[in-house]
């Protein structure tokens, strides 16, 4: 019995080893990435404050067709293509 207990053991030593070595291969691996998984987080955490505060985009889009009455018709088309396209895929 006590050597099954001492296999264990040495098998739980090589197991944290080997899983401590993982780690760090992953930590080297997405070193390469950090900076892009940054920017997607910068992004979604924008559009969460946006959602949060539909009066923001309303005044942006109607300080847009007071400044350019022209192309306001068609970010207007624009903006109600993605946002049926946004609620079709939640």
């Amino acid at each position: 019995m006590n050597g099954k207990l001492a296999q264990l053991a040495d098998r739980r030593r090589q197991l944290v080893a080997q899983a401590a070595f993982q780690r760090a291969a992953l930590v080297q691996d997405m070193v390469p990435w950090r900076a892009r998984l940054a920017l997607v987080d910068q992004g979604v955490a924008a559009i969460r404050y946006l959602r949060r505060r539909p009066f923001l985009i309303l005044g942006v889009a109607l300080l847009f067709a007071a400044v350019r009455p022209r192309g306001a018709g068609k970010w207007l088309r624009r903006g109600w293509l993605a946002w049926q396209i946004g609620r079709r895929l939640r």
